[in-house]
């Protein structure tokens, strides 16, 4: 039965949620419109050749239901044009990882990392045997043994370009690894005085020969190598106390944080002390950036082809960089041990854009989603939280870990997040739903490390079990 008093058409305005601009004019729709419809709307104002996906918000609530729905649940007032934010989805996706299907024995201690290249072909881990291991994603066994090592091995990194690896460990070396061969390139980066916490590339769209990294451990500084020449091209030592986490950022900045509380930021050219960054109250754990992926994926997206050149490379990554990066700029949050997380516009100003609470322990991890308009973090008190990557505003708690939740890592299309906890299991989220999507029990104790692939196609794990595990669908 009608309602006669019930409005049935709503006057709606379009705005896009990346430049707050209108688009096309106010259009009245009838409110029993839905999602689809929306979809196919915008695409027909947008006059778009190939349709694409779109989200639509409302005051930053997504549109899930028909407008009807969505504007009595939230109280939304309809006497004045109902303003409708949309934002491009990615084309493609990922579909959840469900099963292990390997499970690669030959660390014989804890595995403690686990890292795809760029392009999805190859994994590396890192174990507390002293090895790196450099795994045949395609056959799914292993292809060579890195040697040299005096101490367990804590961070592995691939370069952008996917032609070399880094690995740091307890015994204060950085030794680089050709992929194709499995040799070390070079002689070891001798120089910090105690263990390696993290490394970071330069980006491909700065330099697509990808010869220069940065490390940085417990003895509170942070160095600048050079892979050619193999010296250490300058050293940042404005910190008091141990770095624990570093990212080199896309417009020439390096990102340090550490115990002392503080992050600062350095020039990338010349490692001259840009600006120091305070609010943490406790050691700062963790760094991410909003455009992590698209510097650590350089020139390849999910379709992982290679580029022909250096120069098309760098071209390539400079147009993912700057689509990504967009208007508002590269933008940083830091997670602390204070349980607190900062969201920071880090280039244009020294105070966070805001603080967000809700953690009751401290957190291990914060990662923004590939797109960048998410971000999720991982703490000691089994949870997941989901924010939003633009203004830091809550959006979400995901449950289901009975144990401190070590690492998540987002699949490339950005709707899905699976998390490694100390409670044995991965667990793989639906973002837009916030829900469990799959349980994957498998290894026999806490879980350290989780990557997913670039292409999508599979996740890796490495446990205190030993072993390293393949997931897919």
């Amino acid at each position: 039965m009608a309602i006669p008093t019930r409005k049935l058409n709503a006057l709606i305005q379009f705005i896009s949620k990346e430049t707050n601009e209108e688009v096309g004019p106010g259009i009245n729709v009838p409110l029993d419109m839905g999602v689809q419809e929306l979809d196919n709307l915008i695409n027909t104002v947008l006059q778009n050749e190939e349709p694409l996906p779109y989200s639509f918000f409302t005051q930053d609530i997504e549109i899930k239901k028909s407008l009807g729905e969505h504007v009595t649940e939230n109280s939304i007032d309809l006497e004045l044009k109902l303003p409708i934010y949309y934002e491009p989805q990615a084309v493609f996706r990922v579909r959840a990882v469900t099963r292990c299907t390997t499970s690669m024995p030959g660390h014989s201690e804890a595995v403690l990392t686990v890292n795809f290249s760029p392009d999805g072909s190859c994994l590396v881990t890192g174990s507390g045997d002293t090895t790196v291991r450099i795994w045949d994603i395609n056959t799914e066994t292993p292809r060579f043994t890195c040697k040299g090592h005096t101490n367990w091995v804590l961070v592995t990194s691939f370069s952008p370009n996917g032609k070399y690896i880094a690995s740091g460990g307890m015994d204060g070396d950085v030794r680089i690894w050709d992929p194709l061969t499995g040799k070390q390139v070079g002689a070891p980066f001798k120089g910090h005085k105690k263990f390696i916490t993290a490394i970071a590339w330069e980006p491909v769209h700065k330099n697509p020969k990808s010869n220069r990294f940065a490390s940085a451990s417990k003895d509170a500084t942070v160095r600048i190598w050079d892979l050619v020449s193999g010296r250490c091209l300058f050293t940042l030592s404005g910190h008091t106390a141990s770095v624990t986490c570093l990212r080199w950022g896309g417009m020439d900045l390096i990102y340090t944080g550490s115990q002392d509380r503080t992050i600062k930021m350095y020039s990338a050219i010349d490692g001259k002390h840009c600006k120091t960054l305070e609010g943490h109250g406790h050691w700062v754990n963790c760094l991410a950036l909003n455009t992590d992926y698209v510097l650590r994926t350089g020139a390849y997206d999910h379709h992982c082809e290679e580029p022909k050149s250096e120069e098309e490379a760098q071209k390539l990554a400079q147009a993912r960089y700057d689509h990504l990066k967009g208007p508002s700029g590269e933008r940083l949050v830091s997670a602390s041990d204070d349980f607190t997380i900062f969201l920071w516009d880090p280039e244009n100003n020294k105070k966070p854009i805001t603080r967000m609470t809700g953690h009751q322990q401290p957190i291990n991890l914060v990662s923004f989603s590939p797109d960048g308009r998410v971000l999720a973090s991982a703490s000691f008190d089994k949870s997941l939280r989901i924010w939003d990557g633009v203004t830091g505003k809550y959006k979400g708690v995901l449950r289901g870990h009975v144990g401190a939740v070590y690492q998540v890592c987002w699949s490339s299309d950005s709707r899905l997040l699976v998390s490694g906890s100390k409670d044995s299991t991965l667990k793989v989220w639906d973002i837009s739903t916030q829900k469990l999507k799959e349980d994957l029990p498998g290894h026999a104790d806490e879980v350290y490390s989780v990557d997913w692939s670039p292409d999508g196609q599979r996740v890796a794990s490495g446990a205190k079990d030993r072993l390293v595990r393949i997931w897919k669908h």
